[in-house]
């Protein structure tokens, strides 16, 4: 097996489902309300929606990253506001996280395994690689998974 291909698995279960540390990503956000998904039941904390538009932003960042492209990192960037609350646009927001996701894995698919080594500036600083960033990735996916267990539980 490809060591690619062993990253994608890895990626699937820390988005979709099957992940080792508890809930994947998706399985965490069911059955999350707009009105829940926009609380912050914990002090200091961000939302769950803004943990969505977070990880969604970085499925971004990264995908343009691994393409060679160089991306600044903003505040706004790294955390995208709520500008509004409703059912649609909470459906819309989990919608852009999955097909971030998915053109995300699509181009990782794409890559060799003698790729991962390579190092440059655009994938996210000197001296590091695409490996180290899609494993950095996963590991992402999976914090913000606990941090959206939590909030659910706090919401009651």
């Amino acid at each position: 097996m490809r060591e690619i291909d062993r990253i994608l698995d890895q990626m699937d279960r820390a988005f979709r489902q099957d992940a080792w540390h508890g809930p994947s990503l998706l399985e965490a956000l069911e059955g999350v309300s707009a009105e829940g998904a926009s609380k912050h039941p914990i002090r200091g904390a961000h939302s769950i929606w803004e943990l969505v538009h977070h990880l969604g932003s970085w499925n971004g960042i990264v995908l343009r990253r691994l393409r060679g492209e160089e991306v600044r990192v903003t505040a706004e960037r790294d955390w995208p506001p709520v500008w509004e609350v409703s059912e649609v646009s909470w459906r819309r927001s989990l919608e852009n996280l999955q097909e971030g996701y998915g053109r995300l894995r699509e181009f990782v698919a794409r890559i060799e395994d003698t790729q991962l080594d390579i190092q440059d500036q655009a994938t996210s600083g000197p001296n590091t690689s695409r490996y180290v960033v899609l494993h950095g990735l996963i590991q992402h996916n999976c914090y913000h998974a606990g941090q959206i267990a939590i909030l659910k539980k706090a919401l009651g």
